[in-house]
């Protein structure tokens, strides 16, 4: 049944309110918008106007996946990550404001490298980070790069979006297997892999353990799988005195500290996010004498 925008407002209002009280308004408005591909201001100016069948039924269909607790980003389909509006699928992590902390490190080690510096975002989800560092160095040369064929897809759409395909591309690698010789070296590797401990994952939030996916959660026993991983079989990509740039969880930096160390490398920064807690670290490749 169409109804008038107006009426299609209040009624996802309603339906919310119980849920979300006081924040109801906006996330009713905010559904309404993205159902009918309107701006705020211009559902406001139609509000009298009848909305298709279409869009009233994809809005009673947001609203349905809102109260069963599926993140916003899924449901709108993109989501906001420094400065840029990404393609978001239930394939890839949500980007979050934690991993702004990473990529401004990232960034900051990015502009002070050669020229042309090339730089791999391994377990890249989105393609948030690898392509933030694009849009900030103008000259690098970044590969995204997933073992999931369908994360690969999402980035390669963002980098699309993007305007970036000049400088990115995106390929299929397993973090967990040897750096093929084909890559060649990288100034920088970067990456926010999987760090939630595996007998944890059912205790997170249901929005995550029931949304996001498992494969980007996982991170084995205690959550440093990926890490070692990384370390051992992706240190020969990198150039002479390269670097290694990683987000971790909440308590795991001494743990991901010592196995940089392990692995021939010199911690040059730690990060910490707005909540105080360290989340990112900056690690420099030993150079063999």
């Amino acid at each position: 049944m169409v109804k008038k925008y107006s009426d299609l407002y209040l009624d996802a209002r309603r339906a919310l309110l119980e849920k979300e009280g006081q924040f109801a308004s906006n996330i009713a408005r905010e559904l309404v918008c993205a159902a009918s591909g309107k701006t705020a201001e211009q559902m406001i100016a139609d509000r009298e106007l009848y909305a298709s069948e279409e869009v009233c039924e994809l809005t009673e269909s947001f609203v349905k996946r809102y109260l069963r607790g599926e993140p916003m980003p899924y449901i709108l389909g993109q989501w906001n990550f420094y400065d840029m509006t990404l393609t978001v699928t239930p394939d890839v992590l949500i980007p979050r404001d934690d991993t702004t902390v990473m990529t401004e490190l990232a960034i900051k080690k990015a502009l002070f490298l050669n020229q042309n510096p090339r730089i791999l975002d391994l377990c890249t989800g989105s393609g948030c980070i690898g392509l933030a560092i694009a849009k900030r160095v103008k000259d690098a040369r970044v590969t995204l790069a997933d073992v999931s064929p369908d994360a690969l897809r999402v980035a390669r759409r963002n980098a699309v979006d993007q305007k970036l395909t000049a400088r990115v591309k995106c390929l299929p690698l397993d973090a967990k297997q040897p750096a093929q010789d084909f890559l060649g070296t990288f100034d920088l590797i970067v990456s926010n892999p999987p760090y939630i401990a595996s007998a944890t994952i059912e205790k997170l939030d249901p929005s995550v353990r029931d949304f996001e996916p498992r494969i980007a959660l996982d991170g084995g026993e205690d959550g440093l799988d990926f890490y070692r991983a990384i370390i051992e079989n992706y240190s020969s990509a990198l150039n002479p005195g390269g670097y290694f740039c990683f987000e971790f969880g909440m308590g795991q930096e001494d743990d991901v500290c010592a196995l940089l160390r392990q692995g021939g490398f010199e911690i040059q920064e730690l990060r910490k996010d707005t909540a105080d807690i360290t989340r990112a670290v900056l690690a420099r490749k030993r150079e063999v004498n």
